[in-house]
């Protein structure tokens, strides 16, 4: 059961969007018991992923952004 750092910090992030398993999160759980250094990995990137759901950040879909492309390249 025992996991290397890398796989951790993959874990950590597959955390972060939801994507991680049960079985995954206990590993990781399990791993940053006795990683002071994964711990406090995956301690700032729950953080950050709460400032991120905070800020309520929000993106322009696909066909804005082409929009704004071709408007930028006629301009030019």
């Amino acid at each position: 059961m025992k996991i290397s750092c890398e796989e951790a910090g993959h874990i950590c992030t597959k955390a972060q969007y939801k994507e991680a398993s049960a079985w995954e999160i206990f590993k990781l759980k399990f791993h940053s018991l006795f990683c002071k250094v994964c711990s406090k990995y995956s301690k700032k990137n729950t953080q950050l992923t709460n400032l991120c759901e905070k800020a309520n950040l929000q993106t322009l879909d696909k066909d804005t952004k082409e929009r704004m492309k071709k408007a930028l390249e006629q301009q030019l």
